[in-house]
């Protein structure tokens, strides 16, 4: 477990940032600065990229003498230097489609600073120190979904993020959409005077796929954790045997997933009168049988994709990269999204097999087995009970099995040919994000089922952090007696797993 600094600012600066700190960071709604060291690296970089400009007038450097892409070869005049990352901002700001959700872009400013912050970039101190100003002030640039091939850099979005900065484009500040010079002139704020690269240090890179990740780890996180939990909710309410839940069983095969999801199965429902009962069939189906297996599976995934963006999160991916010590400018393709790509299609795939299995288990809590009514209601015929939330579920399901052909297997040739291999992963970002958000819905929906069925167990008891998490939950949902508009209950059963992380927190 990383140490969390208990201080109302994050300092930005070369240590390590992780998934949990950026969580803390989010969830306390810290302020950031730039740390002393990050401050020294972004002005000695700057000043060695002056240097070297005005020293050598032959030599042509990659964005920042030169045009872009195809572009490469046709050489930009000292006096056209600054229009050049201007006019970079202006024509890359191609976005099209729904507008990113403020948090994401929020996330992409903090990992954008953090990116420049290293001092490889040669942006001027004053750009990175304004986008700080626009995190701590709220002032979110507005954002589109589409326009990103996930390889020269997520180059539409970013320059969305961007034009702010020289006074264009539109963010949102409180509460509303303005236009970005009025805010600008609110606070007193003059538009950022670029110099060479800067344009291009601002646009290359992959903040836009990234904070998508960030925001898809934080909530399979927190997903994952509310799987196990309601997958022993639906075991008691099955009323399934625990020997699937063994540890030697899970010795002999010990992926680590499996061997931790078991062990949790064993202690959220220890002291359960249900589980502990002797009346069980031999064998349950495999959507409770497997629950290591698969559950297990997932984590493992989740905990392989979250070192690849915590690498990320951690590194310059920007073009070219600037080493004054070393004296090189160098030209290479930090900036190609594929780490990212496969690991969204990988994480996606993974998080849909949660939703998958919950929903099996759904559909046998209502199969009428195990001395239950079927559809879990007292009367079934007269009221159809828990039938079309089932149907709910498995039309969600299906539409994240759809979801989950992979982006990072194609690739489309872009600027005349120079961009000949991308890594669609902003395509596989928001593919990602909305299985999530599905997987949360289907989630929602077996929880409304299981403890519907856990009801017709009583009097017995389920274990206390068990009951403990079905007494908070009735106070959100009552009992399915008869037939009511749905809807409803599933919304708040929605909005119980997204708002309720201090039961997640709980010892058990």
């Amino acid at each position: 477990m990383d140490k969390i600094s208990q201080k109302k600012t994050h300092q930005i600066g070369s240590q390590w940032l992780s998934l949990q700190e950026i969580e803390h960071i989010v969830e306390k709604k810290m302020g950031i600065e730039l740390s002393e060291e990050a401050i020294e690296k972004i002005t000695a970089c700057r000043d060695y990229l002056d240097r070297k400009i005005a020293e050598d007038d032959d030599a042509l450097f990659y964005g920042i003498n030169t045009g872009f892409g195809y572009l490469q070869n046709v050489r930009i005049e000292k006096d056209q230097i600054s229009e050049l990352q201007y006019n970079l901002l202006k024509s890359h700001a191609c976005g099209v489609g729904e507008k990113v959700p403020k948090a994401i872009v929020k996330l992409m400013l903090l990992t954008k600073i953090q990116s420049l912050a290293y001092g490889n970039s040669g942006v001027q101190l004053i750009t990175v120190q304004r986008l700080v100003d626009f995190y701590n002030h709220d002032v979110l640039p507005v954002v589109y979904r589409q326009g990103s091939l996930g390889a020269s850099g997520d180059l539409a979005p970013l320059s969305h993020l961007s034009l702010p900065l020289i006074g264009l484009g539109e963010v949102y500040f409180e509460g509303k959409i303005v236009e970005a010079g009025e805010v600008l002139k609110n606070f007193s704020w003059t538009p950022i005077t670029l110099k060479s690269k800067e344009g291009l240090s601002l646009i290359n890179g992959t903040q836009f796929m990234l904070a998508y990740g960030i925001h898809c780890l934080m909530s399979s996180k927190r997903l994952l954790e509310w799987a196990d939990i309601i997958a022993a909710i639906c075991i008691d309410g099955f009323n399934c045997t625990m020997q699937p839940f063994n540890p030697n069983i899970h010795a002999i095969r010990p992926h680590p997933g499996q061997v931790e999801t078991a062990a949790k199965m064993r202690r959220l429902l220890k002291g359960s009168e249900i589980s502990e009962s002797k009346s069980k069939a031999v064998q349950d189906p495999y959507s409770f049988r497997c629950i290591p297996q698969v559950h297990g599976a997932s984590r493992d995934t989740f905990n392989y994709v979250l070192g690849v963006f915590e690498r990320e999160i951690n590194a310059v991916t920007d073009n070219p990269n600037i080493f004054p010590e070393e004296d090189q400018i160098v030209s290479g393709g930090n900036f190609h999204g594929q780490p990212l790509a496969l690991g969204f299609d990988f994480l996606a795939i993974a998080m849909a097999e949660i939703g998958n299995i919950a929903e099996r288990r759904t559909y046998q809590l209502l199969s009428g087995q195990r001395g239950l009514p079927l559809f879990l209601i007292k009367n079934p015929g007269l009221h159809s009970g828990m039938m079309i939330p089932q149907y709910t579920a498995a039309s969600v399901v299906s539409e994240n099995k759809q979801l989950c052909t992979p982006s990072s297997v194609d690739s489309i040739t872009s600027s005349n040919g120079q961009e000949d291999h991308v890594s669609m992963g902003a395509n596989g970002a928001t593919k990602c994000f909305r299985v999530i958000e599905n997987v949360e819905k289907v989630l929602a929906i077996e929880l409304f089922s299981a403890t519907q069925a856990l009801e017709f167990r009583r009097p017995s008891k389920s274990s206390d952090f068990i009951e403990g998490i079905v007494s908070s939950y009735r106070k959100e949902v009552p009992f399915n007696d008869v037939d009511r508009v749905l809807s409803t209950d599933i919304a708040k059963s929605i909005a119980f797993i997204k708002n309720k992380p201090a039961l997640l927190q709980s010892s058990y």
